[in-house]
This record gives C-alpha cells, sequence and structure tokens, in this order.
C-alpha cells in the first residue's frame, strides 16, 4: 500500500454529510506506517461532478494507470482515517500531477505554507 494508490474502499454510514459506501478512495499515507498503525488515511472519491462546487476538490479524468471507470472529484476535504479491514482490492494509481495536487489541497485547507 503506497501513496497514490487508489482502493475501492468501504465507508460505514453516518450521520452528516460524509462519504459512505463503498467507493474509490486515494491512499495519501506514508507505507513506513503500514504495520504500525492499524487505520489508514484516504481521500474518498465521487462520481458526482456537482461536489466540484466545495473547496478542497478537483476532478480526476480516467486514464489506463488510476483505471478509474468514470470522470471523479476527489474529495480532499474529506480527508479521514478509516480501518484497514475496509480496503476491498486496488483499483490502480493515482498519476503525479493528480497526487500533487491532492497534496496542495491538503496543505490549503490545514494552512500549511508551500515551499517555494
Amino acid at each position: 500500500m503506497n501513496i497514490g494508490d487508489i482502493y475501492a474502499v468501504e465507508i460505514p454510514p453516518s450521520n452528516g454529510h460524509e462519504q459512505a459506501g463503498t467507493r474509490p478512495a486515494v491512499i495519501i499515507q506514508s507505507p513506513r506506517f503500514e504495520l504500525r498503525l492499524p487505520t489508514v488515511l484516504i481521500v474518498p472519491l465521487t462520481s458526482q461532478l456537482k461536489a466540484q462546487m466545495f473547496p478542497g476538490t478537483f476532478v480526476i479524468e480516467p486514464d489506463a494507470a488510476n483505471r478509474l471507470t468514470t470522470r471523479s472529484v476527489a474529495l480532499v476535504f474529506q480527508l479521514r482515517a478509516i480501518d484497514k479491514r475496509r480496503l476491498k482490492n486496488q483499483i490502480g494509481k493515482l498519476g503525479q500531477a493528480d497526487l500533487t495536487l491532492i497534496q496542495s489541497h491538503i496543505k490549503q485547507l490545514i494552512q500549511i505554507e508551500e515551499e517555494n
């Protein structure tokens, strides 16, 4: 499990506006913590393109590497930890440009200044 891997994940239902259900998600946690933590940090994806209206989102186009079947919105503002047992199967791998966008959105959302 590496940063940028896209997995099908099962997110349990909750009250409110959090994503739920089985969906693709991008792993954003360093592999060095894989054996030391029972959870993994993910950014969920949605095929609902109207989600682009929220800050901390961007569109990922399907390609041969990510193996997504439809245009998807990365919901970076919904960054969360899930139990590793909720990972189903690897779908593909995010390209470097999209991974850089995720990291940039995370920095903006938690007010970490970008290096020049």
